[in-house]
Order: structure tokens, then C-alpha cells, then sequence
């Protein structure tokens, strides 16, 4: 949709006007005909209580009177689903039933309602070097669930290619991609194949009606006018407009106001209990959020002025203001009516405005591990991860940055983030997670700088710290190490091997090609080549590896795949860590190819206990695994 949607929606009024009578019947029965055609899918799919919304959706818009006794029928066969799926929860919640056995489970969040808020073992600390960050007070062991929190409002990012596809057309077949806009909830980000559009623009789509209801009455309702515009602002203005808008007028005038003596509690030392503080969910804390004015440049200032001042006079022109932003409860009187709007507007844009600053630093990002497509006509699936969505959370945002983190997050549920200790954590010891500069994957001085440009501070971390010690002392290079700071060099001439890097990753590239025997040749000769200059653990032996794996694995050699995978293995521990969640996730690997070959059952508890220490219980890695180990033991 190009056009802005009352545009829009002027041009469709005069097509519709356009239309003969009879075509205007026969289009009319169709928006019937589709909600009855989702209600077949959710009941095929199992989705009782979806299959009774698209029921009355149906009979909501005027579907066929001598055709309703179908749709009582379909009622009484979802009724009869409920009762089913009600009896089959409740077995599955028994105490006998455990996905992960031994003392994986112990440090598990329990099954049933989703517990948000930091654990016990945690407190909100305050200093002047570091502002507001989390504490360890008691003993944290590896795996135990730290943070679970929902964010306070999110943005799914458009034009992200998610899933590949064929559709066929007289007798043609051609590719094509769905977004994430295409297949996730655009207010919780459920991924779903039945999607609830909005009744008034041809892009928000929702899992269920109550999510287009609870969306359109919390922002929705003044951004559908505005569509077009706000992708064209970008993600950040479309986030820090829903933050404004779900805060309301009322609590941005509290935010505003010096912290009194009932809030002083969650800013001093030691307050924790996120729920019932402003270290929650609530729109205090969002407030208070550090925007860094000090360091934006004057350009970047300007330009978000510039785009709050355009979101202003956007909004002018779009109707009454929300109910959440009224001195009134029903909005501004006739009289004075635009007087009104127009003073709460000025302070709504200065709240967008705020938040605009903050969200450089403060915005999350919410990725998810998805199927690339590649994989088509080839029995090996290629995952990748991939960002689907910006967000902002009021807790996590207090969590410091360090570049070999204590902590791994994982997205669960659509939109709520869980963080588990990735380590033995001490009383005293700080909560730090990762802000997207690791040191297993990129060199100090790069981090370093990536860090100071977006966030403003001169990463002093541990692993920055100790790095930046060895790079002042020489020292002799360890094992699978060389050319990890300074680039490859050769251990005759030592030379810059940068050249032979690109060709290196260019026979990987080959892979994805067919036919995978020629991709295997290369890879074989590559191989041979790198065994010469680089040690076994080295991460470039690793891809090599790995490539190699999937192309013996895309020629149905599980056993050549899987001791190719092994080697892999070896080099992923090495750059990331034995207890690390990619080498987790290499391993999961080997145990399906293991499980093609032979030997699986041997894999399955070491990638079991990675997978649980930073997914947790309920990831579907571990139900696969589960599925794999009672099909080899029974």
C-alpha cells in the first residue's frame, strides 16, 4: 500500500461506487465466505476457541441466513474441541509428565501462568559510576531463570523475508516470500497462519480478535490513518508514538514530576520487586530511562525534531485525541475542542520526542531462530536467526553491557524475553548481558568502537580489559587462535592471508548451489588447503566443517556428515565456550544426523542440558530431542 490509507480508502470508495449491483452482491458474500473459510482452518488446525471468534465474525457481517445451520454445526464441533483440549492440558500439567529429566528441571520456571518479574536472588542496586543496574544477593546457578518480563509496547519490523514459498498460476510456478508481517500477530507476534486483518488498512494483521480489539483500542485506532507515514519515519518514531500513547496523559504528567517519597523506594539501594515498583512494567521507569542528549550530534537532534514535528501535524489532522491523553473522560468539549487537543498534543510530542531520544540506547531487539528457504529441494534445513521486531523493556533495560555476559536472553511466547544466569553467578556479582558486541565474535578495538558510537561509553569489561592487557604484553598465541585480533597470517612468511579468506568463503558459497558433489570437491580441496595454515579449533576449520557436513548430509552420507560435524563441534567450543548455547545448537545438529546414522542416543543429553541451561525446558529443540529418544528407546 503506497498511498496513506484515508487515500486509500477514498480510492477504493470510488471503485466500490464503480462496481455493477450484482458484483457488489457477490463481493460482499465473500468477506463472509472468508471468515467462515479461516473458521475451517482453525478447526482443521485445532484452534477451537479462534474457529468460535471467525463464527461470529461471520454471522457479525451478515452470512446467509438459509446457510447459518452449518455454521451451529461447526459451533457444536468446537465445543466439543474445547472439551478435548481442556481434558488433554490438564493430563499434560500432572506431575508425572517432566520434558526434562534430572536437575534440569529444578531451575525451570514451573508450567501454567507466565511469572514476570526478577527473582528473588536479585535487586535493583544504584551507583553514580553505573546508574541503576541488577545485583546478585544470593547464589545463582547456571540455568536459573533471573528475568521474565513482557515488553511495554513493541513494533513489528516490516519487510523482513521470513518464509519461502511456491503459488501457482496457470500452470506456472513462481517463488514467493512472506514477511513477518505475514505470519505473525501484529500486536503479540504469535507466528499464526490464520490472521485477523484490521476492518480499515490492508496491513496490521492479529492472531485473534481480541488482539485486534485490545491493539485498535490501544493505538491502532490513531495510527491506521497514518500508516504509510509512520513506516516511512521508521521504527523507532512508530515505537516511541505507542509508548506515549499506552503511557496516557496522566502518567507522563506523574513522570514528569520530582520523585516523591512513595516512589524513592525503587531508585534507592537495594529495591527489587519489579512488580509493584517502577522497575516494572510501568511507564515511570520507561520515563526515566537515560537518553544521552549530552553526546547526540547536532544532525541526529535536529532530525528527530523534525520527525516529531511532522508526527505532530500528522496527528493534528487525524481526529479527536485518544481517551488515554483527555483532561476529560470522553475528550475535549465542542466549544473549545481543538484548543483542547492542541495543548495535549504539544505535550504528547514532547513525550514522542523523549522517547525517540531514548530508544537509541534503550530499544531491544527481538530475534528468533527461522528456516532460510534455502533448503527446498534438499533434505538438510538451514536456519537462521533473524531480527522480527524492536521493542522496549522497562527491566532489561537496566541490565549493563559486557562483552562474555553472565546471562543468555531467549523469546518465548511471542514477546516475553526470560533471562537465565549462562554461569555460576555470586552474591555481589553484577547481571550483565550482551548489547550485540561479543567477544567471541569480533576483536576489542571493533567492539569497542561499535559500543562508543551508539551507546557512549568505552567498554571497560572484563574480556575487554583482559584483552586489551594481552594486546600490551607479548605473548605466545594459543592454539586456534591465530589471526582472531590481528587478521590470518601465514606461520612461514606471516604474511596477511586476507586474500585466501574470500576465496575460502567463496567455495563456502558454492554450497548452496547444486550439484553438491562439485560443492563437496571444492570444500575438500579448501579443506586440505587450511589444514596447512590454520589450527584444528580455528573458527574458519569450523564453517569449512560445517559446510562440508551438509553437503555429504545433502547426498544422504549421514556418517561422513556427522564426523564432519564432530570437527565443527570442536572449533565452535573453542570460539564460544563448552558451555555455550551455539555450541548447544551445533550439537542438536550432530544428534539429528546421529539419529539418521546410528548413534544419537549418545549426543542427546549433553545437547539436552546446554539447550536447558540457556532455553530453557520448553524450546522446541528439546521436544524434537525428546520425540528422537523415545522413537530410538522404544
Amino acid at each position: 500500500m503506497n498511498l496513506p490509507c484515508v487515500q486509500w480508502q477514498d480510492h477504493v470508495a470510488q471503485k466500490w461506487r464503480a462496481l455493477e449491483p450484482k458484483l457488489k452482491e457477490q463481493f460482499t458474500s465473500l468477506l463472509e465466505i472468508d471468515d467462515v473459510f479461516r473458521c475451517g482452518l482453525s478447526l482443521l488446525f485445532c484452534f477451537p476457541q479462534e474457529c468460535l471468534d471467525d463464527i461470529d465474525r461471520a454471522v457479525k457481517n451478515g452470512y446467509p441466513s438459509h446457510l447459518l445451520h452449518k455454521l451451529e454445526d461447526r459451533r457444536t464441533l468446537c465445543f466439543k474441541h474445547h472439551s478435548v483440549h481442556e481434558k488433554g492440558r490438564e493430563d499434560d500439567q500432572n506431575p508425572a509428565s517432566n520434558d526434562c529429566k534430572g536437575s534440569d528441571t529444578a531451575n525451570s520456571p514451573s508450567v501454567g501462568p507466565l511469572t514476570v518479574g526478577i527473582c528473588p536472588q536479585v535487586v535493583v542496586d544504584s551507583t553514580v559510576e553505573k546508574g541503576r543496574h541488577l545485583v546478585a544477593v544470593n547464589r545463582i546457578a547456571a540455568g536459573e531463570v533471573i528475568l521474565t518480563e513482557r515488553p511495554y509496547s513493541c513494533v513489528l519490523l516490516p519487510g523482513m523475508e521470513e518464509v519461502k514459498g511456491k503459488v501457482g498460476r496457470y500452470g506456472r510456478e513462481r517463488e514467493v516470500l512472506f514477511g513477518v508481517e505475514d505470519r505473525r500477530c501484529h500486536r503479540c507476534l504469535t507466528e499464526t497462519l490464520i490472521l485477523v486483518p484490521c476492518d480499515r488498512c490492508s496491513y496490521s494483521r492479529y492472531c485473534s480478535t481480541g488482539c485486534q480489539q485490545e491493539a485498535w483500542e490501544e493505538h491502532h485506532r490513531w495510527e491506521c490513518a497514518l500508516g504509510a507515514d509512520l513506516m516511512a519515519m521508521g521504527v523507532m518514531s512508530q515505537l516511541a508514538l505507542r509508548v506515549a500513547l499506552k503511557a496516557g496523559l496522566k502518567n507522563f504528567l506523574l513522570a514528569r514530576e520530582p520523585i516523591r517519597d512513595e516512589h524513592k523506594e525503587c531508585f534507592n539501594n537495594h529495591s527489587s520487586d519489579p512488580s509493584t515498583s517502577s522497575c516494572g512494567g510501568s511507564y515511570l521507569n520507561v520515563y526515566n530511562l537515560l537518553h544521552h542528549l549530552n553526546h547526540h550530534s547536532p544532525a541526529l537532534r535536529f532530525m528527530c525534531a523534525v520527525t516529531t514535528a511532522t508526527l505532530y501535524l500528522k496527528l493534528s489532522k487525524a481526529g479527536p485525541p485518544p481517551v488515554s491523553w483527555s483532561h476529560t473522560p470522553h475528550g475535549p468539549n465542542k466549544e473549545g475542542g481543538d484548543a483542547d487537543w492542541n495543548a495535549e498534543l504539544w505535550m504528547l510530542g514532547s513525550a514522542v520526542l523523549q522517547h525517540i531520544l531514548q530508544l537509541r540506547c534503550n530499544a531491544q531487539a527481538i530475534v528468533v531462530l527461522q528456516d532460510t528457504g534455502d533448503s527446498t529441494n534438499s533434505p538438510v534445513q538451514s536456519n537462521r536467526e533473524i531480527r522480527i521486531a524492536t521493542a522496549v523493556f522497562p527491566t532489561l533495560s537496566l541490565l549493563n553491557h559486557s562483552c562474555c555476559p553472565n546471562t543468555s536472553l531467549v523469546f518465548s511466547t511471542g514477546v516475553n524475553v526470560t533471562v537465565r544466569a549462562a554461569k555460576l553467578i555470586t552474591p555481589g556479582q553484577e547481571i550483565l548481558h550482551c548489547y550485540g558486541p561479543h567477544s567471541s565474535r569480533m576483536v576489542t578495538q571493533e567492539r569497542r568502537r561499535l559500543l562508543q558510537e551508539q551507546y557512549y561509553f568505552l567498554c571497560q569489561c572484563e574480556a575487554c580489559s583482559q584483552q586489551q592487557q594481552d594486546m600490551e604484553e607479548p605473548r605466545q598465541q594459543e592454539p586456534g587462535t591465530e589471526g582472531r585480533d590481528l587478521g590470518l597470517l601465514c606461520i612461514k612468511c606471516k604474511g596477511s592471508l586476507k586474500s585466501n579468506i574470500e576465496i575460502h568463503h567463496c567455495h563456502v558459497i558454492l554450497l548452496f548451489y547444486p550439484p553438491p558433489g562439485e560443492a563437496l570437491r571444492l570444500l575438500k580441496k579448501t579443506l586440505c588447503q587450511s589444514g596447512l595454515i590454520l589450527a584444528e579449533a580455528h573458527p574458519l576449520q569450523g564453517e569449512l566443517a560445517d559446510a562440508t557436513a551438509r553437503a555429504y548430509a545433502s547426498m544422504g552420507d549421514w556418517n561422513s556428515a556427522a564426523s564432519h560435524l564432530e570437527r565443527s563441534a570442536v572449533a565452535i567450543a573453542s570460539q564460544f565456550g563448552k558451555e555455550s548455547v551455539e555450541l548447544g545448537r551445533q550439537l542438536f545438529k550432530l544428534a539429528q544426523l546421529h539419529f539418521n546414522g546410528g548413534a544419537a542416543l549418545s549426543v542427546i543429553p549433553k545437547v539436552r542440558r546446554l539447550l536447558c541451561l540457556h532455553c530453557g525446558p520448553h524450546c522446541h529443540e528439546l521436544q524434537e530431542l525428546k520425540a528422537m529418544e523415545d522413537c530410538l528407546q522404544g
